[in-house]
């Protein structure tokens, strides 16, 4: 079973993803993947030669539609899965101005819940994020 881990500083390069814990109102966001029956937190794979942060925003609109919102760095992550760990970076989003989806891009639907659905893509890995986010908004 993977397990995340939390780190104070961390080299950029080692950042492959960006995940985004993004409010919309008085909930959260959730995506679901074109081909999949499962819920995910906003984000994705960082392109060669872009910003981490870049990386963030562009996911941010790419699976959610989220045009208008303040984006915050939380810190980065690391998931463990026996000896190989996957470095990337949690960001809260408040968003104020949801667009449409872009319809060439991989997400069905979005919704917008009050806690974690129990359907989730990643069950291992979202709910530790979810919490940081909970102890960074406190």
């Amino acid at each position: 079973m993977p397990e995340v881990k939390f780190f104070d500083v961390i080299d950029d390069s080692l950042l492959k993803f960006a995940v985004i814990m993004a409010r919309c109102g008085d909930g959260w966001l959730f995506c679901r993947h074109k081909q999949r029956t499962t819920w995910e937190i906003p984000g994705g794979h960082r392109e060669t030669g872009e910003a981490i942060d870049d990386t963030a925003r562009r996911e941010l609109f790419e699976e959610t539609g989220a045009v208008e919102f303040e984006l915050s760095r939380i810190g980065a992550y690391g998931v463990c899965s026996g000896d190989e760990i996957t470095y990337g970076m949690l960001y809260f989003a408040d968003v104020q101005t949801l667009g449409e989806l872009p319809p060439e891009m991989e997400i069905g639907e979005i919704t917008v819940l009050k806690q974690l659905p129990e359907n989730l893509t990643y069950p291992f890995i979202q709910p530790a994020l979810y919490r940081k986010t909970a102890e960074f908004l406190q």
